[in-house]
């Protein structure tokens, strides 16, 4: 797990690390008119190329992992989560393709218990 969930590296397939940064969070009912909590992510990898991604937080489904988990929904839970989203899709390669990725309730459910496991360990 990164120490700063704002600015991390994460290492693909191919072997090329990348420096990942938020750009922003911002909620996409402003933007897109959608019922998520968007966060936009800078991605440069060690070979100079670049790219963006928007990570799309359904609502429903971050009201339901932090009542599950008895968390509140703050921006830094947001931000953890994104970035977790972020670092697995690099390190997998999965939806590479995609500027905006919509992670599933699982796959929020299972990034989220990752992150919950990593803050008790530095409790």
């Amino acid at each position: 797990m990164q120490d700063n969930p704002r600015k991390f590296m994460a290492t693909d397939p191919f072997g090329r690390k990348w420096t990942v940064n938020l750009e922003w969070l911002q909620n996409a009912i402003s933007i897109r008119h959608a019922d998520a909590v968007d966060v936009k992510w800078e991605l440069t990898a060690d070979d100079g190329t670049e790219m963006e991604r928007v990570v799309a937080l359904p609502h429903p489904y971050l009201l339901k992992v932090a009542k599950a988990l008895g968390r509140e929904l703050t921006d830094s839970w947001c931000i953890r989560l994104a970035g977790e989203h972020v670092r697995q899709m690099v390190d997998t390669w999965e939806d590479a393709e995609k500027t905006i990725v919509t992670p599933s309730l699982e796959q929020l459910e299972a990034g989220a218990k990752k992150l919950e496991s990593v803050l008790a360990v530095a409790r």
